[in-house]
């Protein structure tokens, strides 16, 4: 009894010594926020829609929120130019340590695994950009910054870009955990073999087969990007994609960005593009790091008391 009364009493006293933990920053979406977004498109045409109803294309409601609103990126869907775009909240400045996690989908046009035309598109997302100009693998990078294709179809699937790596990170590279970046790696075993959600099947027929192992398309994924010290941590469904030293990078400011990009210099023609080929981000929250500091607290309180 008294070492629940004196675990008790120091653990009131250190949540009542310590500042709140709360969201820096949190987005679900589901009421019309357009106004609160800044939309930097690069050298091609570009589509965001901050309050997209994704159920009207058959994709079920992301796992950490309520409600089938989203946002909606995309990118070249006329122009065919190697192109791409970003999305930032106006006036976001963070400082400090905090994680970045949201909820992703990447749509692509079937039939899998290889997909229809034009179906090898980025989805991108990053830290510590200045939010007004485009960040894209062919623009001017402030940031630092993750990307993935849908479809499997690139040699580079599950990149890491930074203003010291404007091209990207390669191959070997050692911020990656793996060697080749390539969905056919075993480290991506985990991702990839799925069909499209019946509903979208439904609607749209090409949408047949089963997606390639090792790659991110058509299921919904929960993304971490982790600031903490000078190092940038990069985890999709808890498993670590990359680790950059800040220390070698310049950033541009304090802002996150969600983006969308076409790798290639040709617009898809399959009419059914527009509905099908897009980047999707929903139940976005941003908190400090680290959140669990009161618990790792509270352990070290307990074992002094054994």
């Amino acid at each position: 009894m008294r070492a629940r009364q004196v675990c008790g009493f120091e653990l009131a006293l250190l949540f009542a010594a310590m500042p709140a933990v709360g969201s820096l920053y949190t987005q679900d979406f589901e009421v019309d926020s357009t106004a609160l977004w800044t939309l930097n498109n690069g050298p091609s045409d570009a589509a965001a829609d901050f309050f997209f109803d994704y159920s009207t294309v058959g994709i079920p409601a992301a796992p950490n929120g309520t409600g089938t609103r989203g946002m909606k990126l995309q990118a070249n869907l006329t122009n065919g130019l190697f192109s791409g775009m970003s999305v930032s909240p106006i006036g976001l400045n963070l400082t400090g340590d905090y994680t970045v996690e949201f909820d992703w989908w990447a749509n692509f046009n079937g039939p899998f695994p290889g997909g229809g035309s034009g179906s090898t598109n980025l989805s991108t997302f990053g830290i510590g950009t200045a939010g007004v100009t485009p960040q894209w693998p062919g623009g001017v990078q402030d940031s630092v910054w993750f990307g993935a294709t849908g479809d499997g179809g690139s040699s580079a699937d599950w990149r890491a870009y930074s203003s010291a790596a404007g091209t990207g990170y390669p191959d070997g590279s050692p911020v990656y955990p793996f060697t080749t970046r390539n969905n056919t790696n075993p480290y991506f075993a985990g991702f990839g073999g799925k069909t499209a959600p019946p509903a979208q099947l439904a609607l749209f027929p090409q949408q047949t087969g089963t997606t390639a192992v090792g790659s991110a398309g058509m299921e919904w994924h929960r993304v971490e990007i982790v600031k903490e010290g000078t190092t940038v941590i990069w985890r999709v469904n808890g498993v670590l994609m990359a680790t950059i030293d800040l220390t070698t990078v310049t950033l541009g400011g304090g802002n996150i960005f969600f983006g969308h990009s076409d790798i290639n210099a040709t617009s898809s023609t399959d009419p059914n593009d527009i509905h099908l080929l897009f980047t999707l981000i929903d139940n976005i929250n941003v908190v400090p790091e680290p959140a669990s500091l009161a618990f790792l607290a509270l352990g070290a309180l307990v074992l002094r008391r054994r």
